[in-house]
């Protein structure tokens, strides 16, 4: 049996990478830090032209029709860019949970096209949703029912965060001014598991540009005539940055086939990739900053761009140890 991509969905990511790095290079996420929408100009056009952003809407919704399978590798190259649109949230997320329950149809599309932008805010995943302020649409928790609000009917808050290019805001709403979207706790278990996947994948992203700058820069470093990497410590502590991605990688490939073929043990498989993820990518943004020495600190580098939206990510849609938990509740361990 053959578990690896096929070539179809290794182009696309191939594509995607190729329109990153055009649109997406560390000055303009730098600009999304200062400048007012918090994202980078054109960006979400240009995947919405691609159909990045419609992926997992129905065809007869404008969409490709596609699973989560199709979707991890194109999230894996989003969290290696930093890309500072609410992509996961909005992609990964909202299309699919408002297709799976067959309501405001003219929300989806207009999100397919990106006319719109619609974020999510659920109570597992934190209290602070990303890209509130920037939204036109918010899929919200509420007694344990999702509703979808008019960003322009919420009160929003912004709320300061480590990485100042995911925007983040505390979102009050009348339920009055909602649509329900679904009281199915099947639901909102399922967004959720999709939120915690697609930050997973994120992570491994992440993960991955802070081994391969570190490499790059400990090879061109040069101490007492020899380059940096040369150092035996060195290469042990990416080596071992290395290892835990290798590790988490494929269990997040495995939590997304989980997902778009309805395993039973999902939500498990799920809880294990996040949890891998958030500590490949902890070890990967401490071992960077420890073999950059004293300019990894500095703000004006680039390192810091992808440190920060690590440290973030790995505690989005829960850190390592709610995951642990939720695996242990699984295995009824706890």
């Amino acid at each position: 049996m053959d578990f690896s991509f096929t070539d179809d969905q290794l182009q696309f990511r191939d594509a995607v990478r190729t329109l990153l790095d055009d649109r997406c290079p560390p000055a303009a996420v730098r600009s999304a830090w200062t400048n007012e929408t918090g994202r980078i100009e054109g960006l979400w056009a240009r995947l919405a032209d691609m159909g990045v952003l419609g992926l997992m809407a129905p065809e007869e919704r404008g969409g490709l029709g596609m699973g989560e399978v199709d979707l991890v590798l194109l999230l894996e190259e989003a969290g290696r860019a930093a890309v500072p649109d609410p992509l996961l949230e909005h992609t990964a997320v909202a299309i699919p949970t408002l297709s799976d329950a067959g309501v405001c149809a003219d929300v989806v599309d207009a999100a397919v096209s990106g006319a719109v932008t619609v974020t999510v805010g659920l109570a597992d995943a934190g209290p602070y949703v990303l890209g509130a302020e920037q939204a036109d649409h918010l899929l919200l928790e509420r007694h344990a029912s999702l509703h979808l609000v008019d960003a322009a009917a919420a009160t929003i808050t912004p709320v300061s965060s480590v990485d100042d290019s995911r925007r983040l805001g505390r979102v009050e709403f009348a339920l009055d001014d909602a649509q329900l979207v679904s009281d199915d706790p099947r639901a909102r278990s399922l967004a959720f598991d999709r939120g915690a996947l697609g930050a997973a994948a994120q992570c491994v992203g992440v993960a991955q540009q802070l081994l391969d700058v570190t490499v790059a820069y400990v090879a061109e470093r040069h101490q007492f005539g020899r380059p940096v990497g040369a150092n035996q410590a060195v290469k042990h502590h990416l080596a071992n940055v290395a290892l835990a991605i290798e590790f988490a990688r494929p269990m997040v490939y495995e939590a997304a086939w989980c997902i778009a073929t309805g395993a039973e043990h999902r939500s498990r498989e799920v809880s294990v990739a996040k949890a891998m993820a958030s500590d490949a990518v902890d070890l990967a943004c401490r071992r960077a900053l420890q073999c950059h020495g004293a300019i990894g600190y500095t703000i004006e580098y680039d390192l810091q761009l992808w440190l920060k939206r690590g440290w973030a990510l790995a505690a989005a849609w829960g850190d390592s140890r709610r995951h642990r938990r939720r695996v242990a509740a699984a295995l009824q361990l706890a």
